[in-house]
């Protein structure tokens, strides 16, 4: 591999479309960023744009083009995507059906809701995909556009419907339509994939009543290469995969027991189970990828669906903060602990509850917005707390913890993450996790040196727990306590008929 070498990084997220370049001694040598709009119509609707969307990942390629050197060579391309977000396209003219529901989108929720009240036909979901029968995972959303959308129906029955995550459209549109592909991890989020078959399932096709043929192929996360142009210059992508799964191997993790924090529009733990299948309730089994070599290895992953969306929440809302940037010092001003159980978007794992309303408990005159702050922060901290507790419980052993992500800057978030789970948390230095761990792979796919990225194990920082064990433990107690008297109390005002 030559001095000129170069392995580009493709980080396709809900905020915005990123593209890095990494030089062969793992250096960043050029990064582009372009923001991505989302769109709320309706309560509970998240859409973005497809065209945009993809033109914001072809910006962010050319802005980095011109920031290369005339003979850099590119060597391969790792593709990293949200999950769940579902696009759906004309065949024949590559042209989208209408704006792409995001991963967030919850227009789904009366259809899984009359689902939900058969216990066998949830528990068959989720031992079929290791997921849970909800409205934000892709099937759901494929079953509303075409029971909704006049563009989507008219092209289901002319036969032109393709639908696929945003990678598959991505490739598909790169390619000019010879690629209609996607990787098991991108697969499984479509609420479609059999974690035993490791292909579509056919009780769910029936399920949801979508047809097999308008599905992306389910390929390896790398190996057979997809190649385009693009300004005149060959792209082989040579690696594909979720942004979560991407995260992971950026903060090191190919490793058995390694524990993955990651902070950002949601907040995500996922813990490296190698190819063994675990299942535990409450949790999601994830696909983390699959080699040719090797072939699929596996997560215990849990959601927090709203992080930095529950700061932008205080920001919107109520104008207290301008930037993600104020939040420690929010904190650090902040003279009381308020509970507030952070509920925007539903509670993610291992409560998968999306009536309980967001509450905040304690109150008063003396209260400021200081106090809100620090509370909606410290909440993300406990719902992750809850994720991690029960795999303990289980008798998994987390060997490290690593954080990652853009809230991952807060120093006081993770200080006080640290304190729940009584172990030290390692933040990274590269803080794009998700961009690292797609080069690596994609390198590693390319024959290329594994290490080709950013130094994956380079620490920024360790938090150590200063809080007790003892009062850890009282303290989730209390959380634990306040969540379920909300929802009981939710509960009992759907029945009040409020």
């Amino acid at each position: 591999m030559s001095a000129h070498s170069v392995v580009l990084s493709i980080d396709q997220g809900s905020s915005s479309s990123r593209v890095l370049a990494f030089g062969p001694d793992g250096t960043v040598i050029a990064r582009a960023q372009e923001p991505l709009r989302s769109f709320y119509p309706a309560p509970g609707r998240v859409e973005h744009d497809p065209i945009e969307l993809a033109c914001s990942v072809e910006r962010s390629l050319d802005a980095v083009f011109d920031a290369l050197d005339e003979d850099a060579v590119i060597e391969a391309v790792g593709l990293a995507c949200q999950r769940s977000t579902v696009v759906a396209w004309d065949a024949e003219t590559g042209k989208p059906a209408g704006r792409a529901p995001s991963w967030m989108d919850a227009r789904a929720g009366g259809f899984v809701s009359s689902l939900q009240g058969d216990v066998a036909l949830q528990q068959d979901v989720h031992h079929r995909t290791g997921l849970y029968l909800t409205p934000f995972y892709s099937a759901p959303k494929i079953r509303y556009m075409i029971d909704h959308s006049a563009a989507v129906k008219r092209l289901l029955e002319a036969g032109r419907l393709k639908v696929g995550p945003v990678s598959s459209y991505l490739l598909w549109r790169w390619t000019k339509g010879a690629v209609h592909r996607a990787d098991p991890a991108m697969a499984q989020r479509m609420l479609l994939y059999n974690l035993e078959t490791g292909d579509w399932d056919e009780r769910l096709l029936s399920l949801f009543a979508i047809p097999r043929e308008i599905l992306p192929e389910i390929a390896p996360s790398f190996g057979n290469p997809v190649s385009f142009v693009r300004r005149g210059r060959t792209l082989r992508i040579s690696a594909t995969l979720g942004d979560q799964q991407a995260a992971a191997i950026g903060q090191g993790g190919g490793r058995l027991g390694t524990g993955f924090l990651n902070y950002g529009t949601g907040a995500f733990f996922l813990l490296n189970t190698g190819t063994e299948l675990h299942r535990l309730p409450g949790l999601l089994t994830s696909v983390a990828w699959e080699t040719p070599d090797s072939g699929r290895e596996y997560f215990l992953e849990g959601t927090v669906h709203a992080a930095g969306t529950s700061l932008e929440w205080l920001k919107e809302n109520f104008g207290f903060l301008s930037d993600a940037s104020e939040l420690d010092e929010a904190m650090r001003r902040s003279t009381r602990r308020l509970l507030t159980l952070q509920a925007i978007g539903g509670l993610g794992a291992p409560r998968w509850d999306y009536k309980t309303p967001t509450v905040i408990y304690g109150l008063d005159a003396s209260a400021r917005g200081d106090d809100i702050v620090r509370s909606v922060a410290e909440s993300i901290a406990f719902l992750l707390a809850d994720i991690v507790d029960p795999i303990r419980q289980a008798g998994l052993s987390i060997e490290r913890l690593r954080a990652a992500g853009g809230l991952a800057r807060s120093e006081r978030l993770l200080a006080f993450q640290a304190d729940l789970l009584g172990q030290p948390i390692s933040r990274l230095l590269e803080r794009e996790a998700t961009a690292a761990g797609a080069a690596k792979l994609a390198a590693r796919a390319a024959g290329l040196r594994e290490s080709y990225s950013p130094s994956s194990e380079a620490v920024d920082k360790v938090f150590e727990p200063t809080m007790t064990a003892e009062e850890a433990k009282r303290l989730k107690a209390v959380w634990r306590r306040f969540v379920a008297s909300q929802q009981d109390a939710a509960a009992a005002l759907r029945k009040l008929g409020y």
